[in-house]
């Protein structure tokens, strides 16, 4: 197991390295000169140009640039934002909040998704079964900002049970609805996805012999079928936990939730090339592990994956 996971964090850092240098050369400099972005309209002396410069390290080689951003993500010193304040304090104020969101988006998509999916795949052609599909169609189809509108319209205005703007210090509670509206085109591609394993499984060999010796049909489903069709789903749930933190970005704008997607959103606005950095590395980072958690468990729910050298 140790063996395993010190090979997937060494294939992890070339992608890393890769994601960060691309991420670095586009947030630098596909804009233009970020110096001159930072003045806008208003002049400035060569002096001070000169010095912004020196102070993140723009009048060194592109290369060296880099290097000196990847010291310092590792020593996890990331300097002064052109706005004057340590760009680390900013994340660490902003990312807690994303983190709850994110929390609630994966258990709703995973909980009500994989249940929704469950039943739709073991009754496939019935009435629920297609009710399920055109809901999770509807919610595919429709954007995120609408689904945020509609939710505060209807659980915000008219029922008066959410807030509609979140605010500063957001509770667990304060959350729900954002979380809900967040994670709900996930949920339905996660309802899709189980309903298609749970369809393919139940139809598979092991699981007629499981029928005929005379298995209970909650031993069928939870024993054999459940546990085989899970893979898939929990390989989408990994890859779309650093999708949800960074698609954050609507939610947060709509329920006006001060998470990384609002100072993401203010960053690029603004042409804060470093805090814009910053963020998606620390997003990359978030990828790469939660995908390296999803490999684990694999071998929880299928005993054939082995993880030996």
């Amino acid at each position: 197991m140790l063996w395993y996971i010190g090979r997937r964090l060494l294939q992890m850092i070339p992608v890393f390295l890769g994601a960060t240098l691309i991420v670095y050369l586009m947030a630098f400099y596909t804009s233009g000169d970020p110096i001159l972005a930072l003045a806008g309209d208003k002049p400035i002396s060569p002096a001070v140009e000169q010095q912004l410069r020196e102070q993140y390290n723009l009048d060194k080689p592109v290369l060296v640039q880099w290097l000196i951003y990847l010291k310092n993500v590792l020593t996890f010193d990331l300097g002064v934002g052109f706005n004057g304040r340590p760009i680390m304090d900013q994340i660490a104020a902003a990312f807690p909040t994303t983190a709850r969101l994110a929390i609630i988006a994966v258990v709703i998509e995973t909980l009500f998704g994989v249940i929704a999916g469950v039943i739709s795949g073991l009754r496939k052609g019935k009435l629920i079964d297609t009710t399920l599909l055109m809901l999770s169609l509807l919610l595919i189809a429709t954007p995120t900002f609408v689904l945020g509108f509609l939710a505060q319209f209807v659980f915000g205005l008219q029922l008066g049970i959410a807030p509609i703007n979140v605010g500063r210090d957001p509770s667990w509670v304060n959350l729900l609805l954002p979380g809900f509206v967040l994670g709900g085109v996930s949920f339905a591609y996660v309802l899709r996805l189980t309903r298609t394993s749970i369809a393919e499984t139940a139809e598979a060999d092991h699981v007629r012999t499981a029928t005929a010796k005379g298995l209970s049909r909650g031993g069928v489903v939870s024993k054999h079928i459940l546990r085989n069709s899970l893979i898939p789903v929990l390989t989408f749930i990994g890859a779309d936990l650093g999708a949800l933190m960074g698609g954050a970005i609507v939610t947060e704008r709509v329920f006006n939730v001060p998470g990384i997607g609002t100072l993401l959103f203010s960053s690029i606005i603004s042409g804060e090339s470093p805090m814009i950095v910053s963020l998606v590395t620390l997003l990359v980072i978030i990828f790469l592990l939660s995908n390296l958690v999803v490999d684990l468990l694999y071998g929880v729910l299928d005993p054939r994956i082995r993880y030996a050298k």
